[in-house]
């Protein structure tokens, strides 16, 4: 397994600036780059390589020249708002970004599932989570029946043609937040779509990391090292669902943090170890998303942690020797 960096959170440094500082950072071997959506896309201007193949020849080379590779294009976004303008708007990033993929040669594309609304004049997405009052069942079945499957069976078709593996990021707020939900998506529509695996968005779900990882298998197509605190006197009185805002950090019952920083050494070895028992052997791209540490912090921490858990971990095929 290689380290890696999203480097959205390198937003206000310019393109080379960002690949001298990834390159500072010892250990980390490639990039994953934002081309829209939530992430922006600072480090990447997409009409203008996708318009001139030279030019986007020369961008790959400029990132391969320094050592690196590009793991993923990802654009987080929901091309299933029900705002029929907002989700084209998504749909078009999402589409420009296979392209520009296949491209720069680039094999996995990112992004999330989406939420559509309760129906057709809806202005807003609605996530459903329970099953009662009995119009939640209604609207949930209908969202995958008319948005869901219709838009991924597409969307999917379209990626792979273009030769490009979709990795849906499970997430709270999205119709594919957890292992089922996800298997429910790649049941209807196959293969081309998988996971982009990030820890963070399961353990306050409550969920066993080793365990989902083992039953996505080979499903999982990238993984972001992310990782979360819980605050247990909050949690012990408010439960784990928190809709306080990120910046409240006092308040909230969990908190995004560096890697290390919220579960122990041995957790993430478990996580690695599962990863390697499914044949993952692609990137870890570091998340960092931690209210409470620098981003220069945060991401040597986090490049040293994982460092030692890699070493330290034996690749299965010598578990037995």
């Amino acid at each position: 397994m290689k380290l890696g960096i999203f480097t959205p959170v390198f937003g206000k440094l310019s393109f080379d600036e960002m690949l001298a500082k990834v390159c500072s950072l010892s250990g980390v071997n490639a990039i994953e780059l934002g081309t829209g959506g939530w992430p922006g896309c600072s480090h990447i201007r997409v009409d203008s390589l996708l318009s001139d193949t030279q030019a986007a020849r020369a961008y790959r080379n400029r990132v391969q020249d320094t050592g690196l590779t590009i793991s993923a294009l990802s654009c987080h976004g929901n091309p299933l708002h029900p705002i029929q303008t907002i989700a084209r708007d998504y749909d078009e990033v999402f589409r420009k970004t296979v392209r520009l993929a296949e491209i720069l040669e680039v094999p996995v594309v990112v992004t999330f599932s989406g939420c559509p609304g309760d129906g057709d004049e809806s202005k807003h997405p609605n996530w459903i989570v329970t099953p009662w009052p009995p119009e939640f069942s209604e609207t949930l079945k209908w969202q995958w029946d008319e948005k869901v499957i219709p838009y991924w069976l597409e969307a999917a078709k379209f990626a792979g043609n273009h030769g490009i593996k979709l990795a849906l990021e499970p997430h709270p707020g999205f119709v594919v937040y957890n292992v089922e939900t996800f298997l429910k998506l790649h049941e209807a529509i196959g293969k081309t779509i998988g996971v982009n695996f990030d820890p963070s968005h399961f353990f306050w779900q409550g969920v066993d990391i080793s365990l989902a990882i083992r039953t996505l298998g080979e499903t999982i197509f990238h993984v972001h090292a992310k990782d979360i605190a819980f605050d247990s006197c909050i949690v012990a009185r408010n439960g784990v669902l928190d809709n306080k805002s990120y910046s409240r950090v006092a308040e909230r019952s969990w908190l995004f943090r560096t890697v290390g920083w919220g579960h122990d050494e041995l957790e993430w070895k478990r996580i690695v170890s599962a990863l390697r028992l499914i044949g993952y052997d692609y990137v870890l791209s570091i998340e960092h998303e931690d209210a409470l540490a620098s981003v220069d912090e945060g991401l040597t921490s986090a490049v040293t942690f994982l460092q030692r858990v890699l070493l330290s971990e034996p690749r299965p095929e010598a578990w037995w020797i």
